[in-house]
This record gives structure tokens, sequence and C-alpha cells, in this order.
């Protein structure tokens, strides 16, 4: 047996198929969509190769995708999908069912952009319109985090406290298709860190145990109503149950790997700042950067980068804000409702749940696969530090839109 992990030069598409190949699925249903579909070009060349043994389901569409993997994840198999953007939307129907079965299943989402305006490029919108479906949500910085995750995705998809589906998000274009060093743990490493397969415990299509899956629940009567509820409650009550586990998983990772990602949320040079900015995705390495630099400069600055999007680390997140004296949250979505971006209200809300009250800004930028530079980050640490000194009655709660001309745009 070979214990000796390898080092490899590849994207974050192909680093996710690592991960999927090594956690030894039984079942692959795939879809290509831009920029998710050298991901699953990756799956099917293993599958062919022979490298991995696994049944390939290439169908008509996503929502074949998922219903597919419904009934296979059902009869028992491990099982692995991947989308973006327009596959999301076709796949959501099923998409919406699967927690509510309590199937293990990973899937990758490829973050992009949604229509319309026509847009084939990376952004969070995807992701942040299902985010509150009962999927678990973890966001990747690095093509290495995107292949680690993928493993630790399945021991948390399957643990029996949890028992709920699990998206690993990484962005597109920047890290589908940005190439770095990654290291590929051994195949031993990872059997043993995942143990048994232990899927179907809860519901199967077996025919000497006949259930009813899905049936028709709810209702005006006071029996359906409670029993409704109490399926919901379940599912919520597994949710939370993530948080922990997400948190032991990692560590039992670092232990059989040697690297160590934060589960819920990473602080970076927080010890003594004042200001941090809260990012999610990619966006955070270009984020710490501009940190780096704003410290040279005598600006007492952090990040706070948010792994664990849902359920969501309330306590961990207000542990971090708790450390400093105002917060700008830089989001790759909108909140059309709030007028911000998606993850800063998320952010208000767990503030407002500790009761933790300080100065926190809206920053919207890298739609459509738009940059995320020093420069933006730079900006959005100058205005977060201006907040500050600003009285609250002054503040304008409107969003800075990182990538947008102050004329000419359409209204």
């Amino acid at each position: 047996m070979n214990n000796m992990s390898r080092i490899a030069v590849c994207d974050g598409n192909e680093a996710a198929a690592w991960g999927v190949k090594l956690s030894r699925p039984d079942v692959v249903a795939v879809y290509p969509i831009t920029p998710q579909s050298s991901l699953v070009e990756y799956l099917s060349k293993f599958i062919a190769d022979g490298e991995l043994d696994a049944e390939l389901m290439n169908v008509e569409g996503e929502h074949s995708v998922l219903s597919a993997l419904q009934g296979a994840c059902l009869a028992g198999a491990r099982t692995y999908t991947a989308t973006s953007g327009p596959g999301l939307a076709f796949m959501f129907e099923p998409y919406v069912r699967t927690p509510g079965l309590r199937l293990p299943m990973v899937a990758s989402l490829v973050n992009r952009d949604m229509l319309s305006p026509q847009c084939v490029w990376g952004g969070q919108q995807d992701v942040m319109t299902v985010r509150d479906t009962g999927w678990i949500h973890m966001f990747c910085e690095s093509a290495q985090e995107v292949l680690d995750t993928v493993i630790m995705a399945y021991r948390i998809a399957e643990h029996p406290e949890v028992m709920l589906p699990v998206n690993v998000n990484h962005d597109g274009n920047y890290l589908s298709y940005g190439v770095s060093r990654v290291e590929i743990p051994s195949q031993p490493v990872v059997d043993a860190f995942l143990g048994d397969k232990n899927i179907n415990w809860h519901a199967a299509l077996d025919p000497d145990r006949p259930m009813a899956v899905d049936p028709l629940t709810g209702g005006a009567d006071a029996e359906g109503a409670a029993r409704f509820a109490a399926y919901r409650q379940s599912l919520c009550r597994g949710m939370q149950n993530a948080l922990a586990v997400i948190t032991d998983v990692h560590a039992e990772w670092e232990c059989a790997s040697g690297r160590a990602f934060a589960p819920l949320v990473e602080e970076y040079r927080l010890e003594d700042a004042e200001i941090a900015l809260v990012t999610i995705g990619s966006m955070s390495g270009a984020a710490k950067d501009a940190v780096d630099a704003a410290r040279e400069a005598g600006i007492a600055a952090g990040v706070i980068r948010i792994k664990t999007f849902r359920p969501f680390p309330v306590e961990a997140l207000a542990r971090a804000a708790g450390k400093v004296r105002a917060l700008g949250v830089v989001d790759r979505a909108v909140s059309y409702g709030w007028n911000c971006g998606p993850v800063c209200q998320e952010v208000l809300g767990a503030l407002y749940r500790t009761g933790r009250a300080i100065p926190v800004l809206s920053f919207i930028g890298g739609l459509a696969g738009a940059d995320l530079t020093g420069e933006h980050f730079a900006r959005a640490i100058e205005a977060t530090r201006q907040a500050l000194a600003t009285p609250s009655e002054a503040r304008t709660p409107a969003p800075v839109w990182l990538n947008a001309r102050e004329e000419g745009m359409p209204r």
C-alpha cells in the first residue's frame, strides 16, 4: 500500500475530479455546462480508463441528472455530480427535494452568474439563489481546498447526525480554470479517512424492507401538520448538527493529510485589527494581499473568510467580528430584496442575534467574471475605516459597486 501523496499542477475542476475519484463514488451523473464542463470530462476519462469504478450516466439534462442520482442514492450508492448557473436552475425541482429526502449526496457548484443579461462567466448568484433549500454549502479559496473539501464532504454528508447533501462551491473561471500546485493524497489515506459507505440506513429501495419514500404529507388535519413539521424540524436539526461535524471532520482530515483549513470561519490578521473585510471564495487571496499592504501603511486591517455558509456559522462569525470595530462585506452576488450583497445580509443577521452593533458596509463586485483586484479591496478597506468616524445617522445603507461606472449605466 502506498501512503505517499503526489504533486500535480492542475486547475480547480481537475482538483475536484481528483477528490471525487479518491472518494470512490458508485454512480456519477453528468451534463456539461460552462464553466463546469471540464470537471465531468476529467471524471469521464477516469472512468473510461478504468481508474474509477463507477457507473457514468450521461443524461439529457440537469433535471434528469439529480433525479437519477436520487434513485441511486436510495439504493445505497455513493453519488456525485456537478453543475453551474442555468444548469442549477434546470435542476431546481429535484434539487429542493434532495435534502427533504435526507440523501447524503455530494455535488460541486462551479459558481457562475445567472441570466439575464446573457453571461457565462463566474459569479456567485447561482448558489446564493438556492442558499435556503436545505443543502450544506462550503466555499473554497484554492484548488487544493477544492480537492480536500470534496473528500471531506462525503464524511460530512454521510454522518448519521447530518444525512444531508453537500455542495462544494468553487468560483467559475478563477478556480475552475486557474492552474496551481496541488497535493493529491494517496488512495489508502482517503479510504481510511472515509471508511465504509453507509448511505441508505434510513431509507432504501430494498424489497426486504418495503417502505413509502416521500409520501404525501401535511394538510389541514392536526396529525398531518404535525408530521410535516417534524420533517422540517429534523432537517433543521441535521443542519445545526453539521456545524460540529464539519469542525470535527476538518480536524480529522488535518491529521490524515497534514493540511489544515478553517472549517467554518478563517481569521486572517485579526489579532490586533480595527477593521476587517468579510470574504467568501477565491476573492479571499486578493483581500489578504490588500490587508498585508494596508498593514505596511499602518492600517490595522484583517480578513474574515467564510468557509461554511450553510449552516451559517453564527457564533464563529460573531466571535471573529467581536475583535474589530467595523466590517466591510464583499459579495459576488446581489440580494435584490435588501439592496446589498447576500453575505452582508447574513452577517448583519448574525451580529443582531449576538447583540453586536458595529458599522457594516456592503461591497458588491466580481459579478459576471469581473476581476476583484487589490485596488478594489484597498478601496473597501479605506471606506470601512472611514465608517468608524462617520456618525451612524450619516452612513448610507446603499452598497458600493466595485466594478460599476458612475455614469452611463442602464436604469
